[in-house]
């Protein structure tokens, strides 16, 4: 039997730097991690592309989704959802794949009630321009 994957969360507000170290890790030569890329129903801008920057739902499909308990978190955020699909991440879990998600507070602490077995990493910036980081394991738990 395959042994279950761990999820993994890199979580902080917007424009904290979440997007820069998830590029540094995945650009790593020996990073294996499967990114879970988010849905919304915001419209799509130009150069995004479909299943790469996000998903493109109606706010109908999404909210179908929510009610069906398709979703792993999700937020409304001026008047748009965002969240991550909940079928992919226990499919690639249940793989034995590490999945990586780059959320807001709000949805890693979602994630946490559900999965609480997950490595969480929180950044922040200080009031001196810097970053700080938190989690409550190593990042060498996960290293394999």
């Amino acid at each position: 039997m395959t042994e279950r994957g761990l999820l993994i969360v890199l979580s902080g507000p917007s424009g904290v730097g979440k997007g820069t170290v998830r590029k540094a890790i995945f650009d790593s030569e020996d990073n294996d991690f499967q990114y879970s890329v988010s849905m919304t129903t915001r419209k799509q801008r130009i150069g995004e592309i479909e299943g790469e920057d996000y998903y493109f739902r109606s706010k109908e499909e999404f909210e179908q989704m929510i009610r069906k308990g398709q979703m792993l978190e999700y937020a409304e955020y001026v008047g748009n959802y965002y969240g991550t699909p909940l079928p992919y991440v226990q499919k690639t879990l249940d793989k034995g794949k590490d999945v990586f998600l780059e959320i807001e507070v709000q949805g890693a602490l979602q994630v946490k009630e559900k999965v609480p077995d997950g490595v969480f990493s929180f950044f922040n910036t200080t009031r001196f321009g810097g970053i700080t980081y938190a989690n409550h394991r190593s990042w060498n738990r996960f290293r394999r």
